[in-house]
């Protein structure tokens, strides 16, 4: 049984938050609600004592004897925001302590969760989003809204996920054990191949796959060591050792290294598959014959999966990612002929291009056996498919054992 603080801010999506509870509850969970006063306009106290038959405060002063802020938090497992206004969300980047939740969150060990939820522009403002980010850097979980209707009759990106998939994001969350005494290694961005001091051959990986991954690993107890290519420092988790690995040769390099001891290797960064056989030591300059045409020969990048898969030790589950583009048929097929010709246990599948895939993103990925087998597929933001991902590697790692 876990202990749980939900947190409630005021926005419409509050109506949703009560099934949450009862859920958890459910599950065999202890549950302490703390609404803001704003949200008592949509859900009211009387409500949430009733069914989590504890008392509920919603100020600093309601129960000032016990220091309420500072008391709920000292046995609490986690700490989930729903739906997290963007009010709530400026407020704990900024540290503030208005009123009880709050409070509670500046004064509070445990790991915190939020759910957003709120109109479209409010979503997507600069100010929500570098909000999102710092929150992000100091080990927040902030799962992104997801799109659909909107209460005000709009349709659009804000739109809180439904119960059901927040139960299942906190239930995993609140099975750390899964992991425990694992150690992982993650790879995630895209390589960026030298042609001259100023200028690079690179890819559209921003990855944010990669670092949900190891939050995800993180999350579920593992020790997570996660090497990144050209990754933005605000997506970059807390809790997991970081190794920086901008091209292709410092990333094989670097899996070579820390995958020793590893339980489970995860290749979901974009590996450039050619880099410029002749680096340029000065800046090439656009003029004479160059001016016409510039000429740059290629040769191949370490096949960092293949390799992985070939030294692997004898109890290590290996998996890889495969971007993929066209058709929904031709994408799934040259991700299984992948997995047959990497040698990986698994290779996850997703389809890129100019619009899909790459960035801030819902997708799908496929998850395929070393034979080309479809095993399942995940869909969603990426933080949702790297956890429900992520789960079913550990559940799978487990039954090898």
């Amino acid at each position: 049984m876990a202990r749980v603080i939900v947190g409630v801010c005021g926005g419409i999506a509050a109506y949703k938050t009560p099934l949450v509870v009862r859920a958890l509850m459910r599950h065999g969970h202890e549950v302490s609600v703390i609404p803001t006063p704003a949200s008592t306009s949509f859900v009211g106290v009387a409500t949430w004592e009733a069914l989590t038959g504890r008392r509920v405060a919603t100020g600093v002063f309601d129960h000032p004897w016990q220091v309420e802020h500072v008391e709920v938090t000292r046995t609490a497992d986690l700490i989930a925001v729903i739906p997290a206004t963007a009010n709530t969300l400026a407020g704990m980047r900024a540290g503030l302590a208005d009123n009880l939740l709050l409070s509670t969150i500046l004064s509070a060990d445990a790991p915190v969760i939020a759910f957003p939820a709120m109109h479209t522009n409010m979503w997507t403002n600069p100010a929500t989003r570098d909000n999102v980010e710092a929150l992000r850097a100091r080990g927040v979980d902030v799962v992104d809204p997801v799109d659909g209707d909107l209460s005000s009759g709009d349709r659009g990106i804000g739109r809180m996920p439904d119960p059901d998939d927040i139960v299942d994001h906190l239930l995993a969350r609140l099975s750390p054990g899964l992991l425990s005494g694992r150690r992982v290694v993650i790879s995630a961005g895209g390589t960026r191949e030298p042609l001259d001091p100023v200028r690079f051959l690179g890819n559209r990986s921003s990855g944010r796959m990669g670092c949900a991954l190891a939050r995800a690993a993180r999350d579920l107890g593992a020790s997570v060591v996660l090497v990144h290519a050209n990754v933005e420092a605000g997506l970059l988790p807390r809790g997991v050792e970081l190794v920086s690995a901008p091209c292709a040769e410092r990333m094989a390099q670097a899996m070579r290294r820390h995958r020793q001891g590893a339980d489970l290797v995860v290749m979901a960064a974009a590996v450039a598959d050619y880099r410029p056989r002749h680096r340029a030591q000065t800046k090439i300059k656009k003029e004479g014959a160059q001016a016409r045409c510039l000429v740059v020969e290629l040769e191949p990048t370490t096949d960092i999966l293949a390799e992985l898969s070939t030294i692997r030790e004898a109890d290590e589950l290996i998996v890889g990612f495969a971007a993929e583009t066209g058709d929904h048929r031709s994408f799934l097929d040259l991700g299984k002929e992948k997995a047959r010709r990497k040698g990986a246990d698994l290779v996850a599948i997703n389809k890129v291009g100019n619009s899909e895939g790459f960035g801030d993103v819902d997708t799908q990925v496929f998850l395929v056996d070393q034979q080309g087998t479809l095993l399942g597929d995940f869909s969603g933001t990426k933080d949702v498919v790297a956890s429900a991902l992520m789960t079913t590697l550990a559940d799978r790692l487990s039954a090898r054992v």
